[in-house]
């Protein structure tokens, strides 16, 4: 099977050894996904950084030939149980009508900044 992959340009992908997102046959996996804009900022509202995240994660799995639609599995990441509603609600705008298996779980996540990181699966028909 062939396998492609999608890179976002963080600088981490060099240094760490890591795709945004991997594509083998009819699966992607797009990896951990921070709320980091191009220019390095961070907006500090948990659902602004949930958007921004999804943003990201659905434009590598949409590079790779994938749709929401696809989705089976998600994965939040969120420093805070302060910002499970906002980020949860965010998921639910985005996947409310897909409704993947999706586990959310309080975490201490790389950047001080961040409230919230998400990775997800998908399978392509």
């Amino acid at each position: 099977m062939t396998r492609t992959s999608a890179s976002s340009g963080s600088p981490f992908e060099q240094s760490i050894g890591f795709s945004r997102a991997v594509r083998i046959g009819s699966t992607i996996a797009v990896s951990g996904t921070a709320p980091v804009w191009p220019d390095g900022t961070v907006d500090p509202d948990p659902a602004v950084q949930a958007r921004r995240c999804w943003e990201i994660a659905v434009g590598a799995l949409v590079e790779l030939g994938g749709s929401v639609t696809d989705v089976i599995r998600t994965r939040q990441y969120v420093a805070s149980p302060d910002v499970v509603d906002a980020v949860g609600r965010v998921h639910g705008e985005v996947f409310g009508d897909v409704r993947p298996a999706s586990t959310m779980v309080v975490a201490a996540l790389l950047d001080p900044r961040w409230v919230v990181e998400v990775e997800l699966d998908a399978i392509v028909p």
